[in-house]
C-alpha cells in the first residue's frame, strides 16, 4: 500500500513537529510543510502520484515507501523541486549534527518549518529529547532571538539561522550588551542557506559569538559540512570540478521527477553521489581530515567580453567593501560585452562606490569581472528561505535596462 503524503501549514511548529514524530517513527504519514494556511485541516495526497494527485511521472514504489518528509526547495534557480527524504536521512543528518556540536541540546527554532534548516531543528529535538522554544513567524526580531535564547535551559543551547538574520543580530549585539550576553550563550549558532560574508562572519566571532557556517541542501537533509568538514558520513568529492556528496543523509529523489533523480543522483563504484552544481575544492590534509571549499553555483557564470566570470567570486569581493557587506551581485546584458555584473543594494552609497567596488573586484577577481554599476532597492527581496532572490532581481533590472556606467 502506497504511503499517504500530509500537507501542513508550517507556521505552527507544534503541529509540524507532532506529525514529524510520527512520520519519522512510520506510525503516521510522511509530511510537506508548506509556507501557506492550509484550511480546513491537513490535505492528503497519494506519494505514487508525486504528492498533488496529478503528476504524469509516479515515483516508484522504493522511493514512495521509504519518504518520511518532503520538503520544497526555495526555487533559487528558478523552479521548486520537491525534496524526497527518508526517516533514515534525516536521523543520520541528526546523528551527525549531535556528534560535531559534541552532543544533544535544546534549540531555538528561529526559521521557518517548510526549510530543511527549521524542520530540521525539531528533527534534532525530537532525537535529543529536549523542548525546542520556538520564533513567532514573521519578522525577525533581534531583541526577540536574544530574549529566547535565555529562554533556553538545557546543557547545550543551539539554533540555526540565516545570514540575513545574523546580520540582524550583530547590528543589535554591537550596540546592545544584554543582546551581545545572550547570544555568547549559545554554544552553537549555525549559519547556513548561502554564503556568509566574510566580514560579517569577523564582526560575529569578534563578538564572542560561537558561529559555524554550514553547507548542505534539502537533498542532503540540511548542512553535511561544517566550517569545511564533512560531519558524520559524509564524503565529499570533486568530479569535472563539480562538487559531490554521498552519506547516508541523501535524499531518496524528487518527486514526480524521475528525470532530474536520475541526473542529480547516481552510484558509481557501489557508493551513491550527489550532484550539488557547486564547484569547489575538497583536500585532504596531514591528520587525515578533510577540508571542503565552496567557491560558488557552476551555472552562476557569465561571459563578459568573451572572458568567464564567477559572479560569486565578484559577490564575496564586492562584500568586503565596507558598506556593501549584504550587497548581491547579479548578471545583466550589455550591448558592448555580452554580459555584464551589477552590484545590487538597499544601502545608500557615495559617488565613488563604484570606482572602489572595479578596483577591489578587478584586483580579486579580474579586469572583465569588475561590476559596470550601482543599482540601489528599497529592500533586497528574499525567497521563503531567506535567501535573496537573485533571479527576480536580475529579471526586473533587464526589464528596465540602464546603460552601462564603466567599461573593462
Amino acid at each position: 500500500m502506497t504511503r499517504r503524503l500530509e500537507v501542513i501549514g508550517g507556521g505552527d511548529a507544534g503541529a509540524v513537529e507532532t506529525a514529524l514524530r510520527a512520520a519519522l517513527s512510520g506510525t503516521g504519514p510522511a509530511i510537506l510543510p508548506s509556507d501557506e494556511a492550509v484550511p480546513a485541516g491537513p490535505r492528503h495526497a497519494s506519494l505514487a502520484s508525486g504528492g498533488d494527485g496529478g503528476s504524469r511521472h509516479p515515483v516508484p514504489d522504493r522511493v514512495a515507501k521509504n519518504v518520511a518528509l518532503v520538503i520544497e526547495t526555495s526555487g533559487s534557480s528558478g523552479v521548486p523541486k520537491r525534496v524526497a527524504l527518508s526517516a533514515n536521512a534525516l536521523l543520520a543528518s541528526a546523528a551527525a549534527t549531535e556528534s560535531a556540536l559534541g552532543g544533544s541540546g535544546q534549540w531555538l527554532l528561529a526559521l521557518p518549518t517548510h526549510y530543511i534548516a527549521g524542520v530540521q531543528v525539531l528533527v534534532r529535538s525530537i532525537v535529543a529529547g529536549t523542548a525546542p522554544v520556538a520564533m513567532a513567524p514573521g519578522h525577525f526580531s533581534a531583541r526577540t532571538f536574544a530574549a529566547l535564547v535565555d529562554e533556553l535551559d538545557a546543557p547545550l543551547k543551539f539554533s540555526s539561522i540565516v545570514p540575513a538574520q545574523l546580520a540582524r543580530l550583530v547590528d543589535a549585539a554591537e550596540s546592545d550588551e544584554a543582546v551581545r550576553d545572550s547570544l555568547r550563550r549559545l554554544d552553537a549558532l549555525l549559519i547556513g542557506g548561502q554564503a556568509v560574508p566574510a566580514a560579517l562572519f569577523a564582526r560575529a566571532t569578534d563578538l564572542g559569538v560561537r558561529v559555524m557556517r554550514t553547507y548542505g541542501s534539502s537533498e542532503t537533509a540540511g548542512g553535511c559540512v561544517y566550517d569545511g568538514r564533512p560531519i558524520g558520513r559524509t564524503e565529499a568529492r570533486v568530479v569535472g570540478g563539480e562538487l559531490e556528496l554521498a552519506g547516508p543523509m541523501l535524499a531518496e529523489g524528487y518527486l514526480g521527477d524521475d528525470e532530474l533523480t536520475e541526473r542529480k543522483f547516481h552510484i558509481d563504484d557501489g557508493r551513491r553521489w550527489y550532484r550539488t552544481a557547486d564547484s569547489g575544492s575538497v583536500t585532504r590534509g596531514d591528520d587525515g581530515g578533510v577540508t571542503v571549499a565552496v567557491s560558488g553555483r557552476i551555472d552562476n557564470v557569465i561571459i563578459s567580453g568573451g572572458i568567464k566570470v564567477a559572479l560569486d567570486r565578484v559577490e564575496r569581493a564586492v562584500q568586503a567593501e565596507e558598506g556593501f557587506h549584504s550587497a548581491i551581485v547579479v548578471p545583466q546584458p550589455s550591448d558592448v560585452w555580452g554580459q555584464t555584473s551589477v552590484v545590487v543594494t538597499a544601502e545608500p552609497f557615495d559617488d565613488g562606490a563604484l570606482e572602489r567596488l572595479r578596483a577591489r573586484v578587478t584586483e580579486t577577481v579580474g579586469r572583465a569581472a569588475a561590476p559596470s554599476r550601482i543599482e540601489l532597492l528599497p529592500i533586497i527581496p528574499t525567497l521563503s528561505s531567506g535567501k535573496p532572490d537573485r533571479l527576480s532581481v536580475a529579471r526586473a533590472l533587464a526589464a528596465h535596462p540602464a546603460a552601462d556606467q564603466s567599461a573593462h
